[in-house]
This record gives structure tokens, sequence and C-alpha cells, in this order.
């Protein structure tokens, strides 16, 4: 704060310096700015193992499994796409409240496991499983 001169009378002058606060957080921005790039790193967490439960063994538990080739089976007769969605689609409702299993070849693209996965949702089931085998202890 300071004294205008103004007319002779001094008066006291009531502006805010803006200087410091400019500053401060041009630092604060540096800061953030050189920080920001280190808090995308992920970190490295060692996760508890767990043991999962077997599928149940019911007769009337469908499987659908497709190979590395693209090959598609409803519990081992062999079909096509459309196929199995019509196959899936005349179930009863019943049938439909039951689990179903996916069982996918790990060499198959994504998409098409991702499509079939699509084809039994649209049939009406709700419950879908993906079939896998556990992952083996690194030694």
């Amino acid at each position: 704060m300071g004294f205008a001169t103004n007319n002779r009378k001094k008066k006291l002058v009531s502006d805010i310096n803006v200087t410091p606060l400019v500053d401060v957080m041009l630092v604060l921005l540096i800061i953030f700015m050189v920080t920001a790039p280190m808090m995308t790193q992920g970190l490295d967490v060692d996760l508890p193992q767990t043991t999962s439960k077997a599928l149940r063994q019911d007769e009337d538990i469908h499987v659908v499994t497709i190979d590395e080739n693209g090959k598609i089976e409803l519990d081992g007769t062999e079909m096509n796409q459309a196929v199995l969605f019509q196959q899936l689609d005349k179930l009863s409702p019943e049938q439909k409240s039951q689990p179903i299993y996916l069982k996918a070849d790990k060499k198959v693209q994504y998409g098409a496991v991702v499509n079939l996965m699509a084809d039994i949702k649209a049939a009406g089931f709700d419950k879908l499983g993906m079939v896998t085998k556990p992952a083996e202890e690194k030694k």
C-alpha cells in the first residue's frame, strides 16, 4: 500500500498487488506440470492368490466351444454361428435361465469371441461364463 499524491492530499491506495499471487501460481503450475506425468504410472502390487470353485456338473449346462480355426460347437455338435444362434434361441426360458459356458481357444481373435458372446446374450442367456484353466505359478 502506498500513498497517492493527488492535489497534495495524501490518500491511501487500496489496490491489490497481484504480482506475488501470479508468481506463486506460476510456481504451482510448473510443479504440477512436472509431477503430472509421474502420476500416470502404475504401482507394483502383489495380489493375493485365490482358488476358484469347480463348475457345477449338471447335465443341463450348455457349453459353446470355439477352436483356433474358428469352428464352433454347441455341446459337441459342430455348427456355424447363425445355426448356433437359432439353436440357442429355440431353447425354453427355463433353459435360458441356466448358465451357459463359453470355451474359446486363446489363439482365437478377440473380435470373434466378442461376436459369439453377443449372439449368446441376444439369444436370451444372462448367465454367461468363460471356461479357463488356472494360471501356472511362476518359478
